[in-house]
């Protein structure tokens, strides 16, 4: 199994597969390192926004929930726990909404067994589960949903995506939806939204030579606000080369409403380093910050568990409640074992969506894969009136 936390080791065999484009072992980004002390990390010039771009925040209605069913190559001899785990997610997500799983050519009777007769089941070829990534950024407006392909390229060929580079391209045909091309390359995991014209981001993980090469703060910052549609980026500093995403965001901070912030932060006994400085940094960035529409952030705690009392004890674990996924009716987090951390998460969960049902899972191997339910899934809304 190949995980996604840390930077992979195998890295340098996947540059003799014919990758397009595939950075040198051991390359560090030239750009994008973390700002100078005082910097805000915000970039208010005025630039000419599309207004016929809405990026819908997760609690908004959905149509149905994307999902990629994972495969051997990448998986090996892990694929059975992990398949179980993507199925569990999707069967919980099914008692909410649809939900499609995008499965390569041959593994479909295997995706419709285990997942069950409420999953349809997509043919297309897929390389990993981490549809969150994969699929397009879909984007409302007057002439409907569009689809933004962020040229996803494995999170900065460090992982082999032969069929995931094309996962966003052929989704769109496959819907009959609008394909929005750009230069920038990124992860909708990278990107977090109120859905009123805020978007949070890590820099490490576009502004960041595996990505976006040449490119600047402020032309990422004027590229996203014109195709999602949005009028204030914040990026935090994140972590650069620490992990395979480069800090995505989505297990860093995420909105639970306008103006409210739930933030990851260290659980108990866990030791000041660079993932902890990226929280405290992300605090400070948001105190000091307005949204869109000029309100103050409300930041709240969202405290990992005791890595001494969870299952998952390799350091490739992701153990970030912040990885939650809001679906239609109700919020789907990870469980890890630490009784206390889990129960005091699915609380403060259930306090910030008090309309949805909220549902604890255990997706051990997904996370021994660095990732969780939020990395797993991709919404798609519905239509704007």
């Amino acid at each position: 199994m190949i995980s996604r936390r840390r930077m992979l080791t195998a890295a340098a065999p996947l540059l003799g597969l014919g990758l397009l484009g595939c950075a040198p072992t051991g390359s560090t980004p030239a750009t994008g390192q973390a700002g100078p002390a005082g910097s805000t990390n915000e970039t208010d010039k005025p630039v000419k926004l599309n207004p016929d771009r809405i990026f819908n925040a997760e609690w908004e209605t959905h149509q149905k929930t994307f999902m990629s069913w994972p495969n051997r190559q990448i998986w090996g001899k892990d694929l059975a726990y992990v398949r179980d785990d993507i199925a569990k997610v999707a069967r919980a997500i099914t008692q909410f909404e649809e939900v499609v799983m995008l499965a390569s050519p041959g593994e479909e009777a295997e995706a419709r067994y285990q997942c069950g007769s409420g999953v349809t089941v997509l043919t297309l070829g897929v390389d990993d589960l981490w549809s969150r990534d994969t699929v397009p950024v879909f984007v409302n407006g007057a002439g409907g949903l569009r689809g933004v392909d962020f040229n996803f390229n494995g999170w900065g060929n460090k992982q082999q995506h032969g069929n995931d580079g094309g996962v966003a391209k052929a989704l769109l045909a496959a819907l009959g939806m609008p394909r929005i091309q750009t230069p920038i390359v990124a992860e909708a995991g990278s990107l977090e939204t109120d859905g009123q014209g805020t978007l949070l981001v890590t820099k490490s993980s576009m502004l960041n030579d595996n990505r976006n090469p040449g490119m600047s703060l402020e032309q990422l910052d004027a590229g996203l606000k014109d195709l999602l549609g949005v009028s204030k980026v914040i990026w935090f500093d994140g972590v650069y080369g620490q992990d395979i995403t480069d800090a995505h965001v989505d297990s860093l901070a995420r909105f639970t409403a306008p103006g409210k912030v739930l933030l990851d932060v260290p659980g108990e006994g866990a030791p000041v380093d660079d993932w902890s400085r990226s929280s405290e940094q992300a605090r400070s960035l948001l105190q000091d910050s307005r949204d869109a529409n000029g309100r103050a952030f409300e930041i709240i705690d969202l405290p990992q568990p005791d890595f001494s009392k969870i299952r998952g004890q390799d350091d490739d674990f992701l153990a970030s409640y912040v990885n939650f996924y809001v679906a239609n009716g109700a919020v789907l987090l990870p469980q890890f074992g630490d009784k206390k951390a889990d129960q005091r998460a699915q609380g403060i969960l259930q306090d910030h969506f008090p309309g949805r049902k909220v549902i604890a899972l255990d997706i051990d191997t997904i996370a021994s894969g660095g990732g969780g339910i939020h990395c797993a899934t991709h919404d798609l809304p519905v239509v704007a009136v």
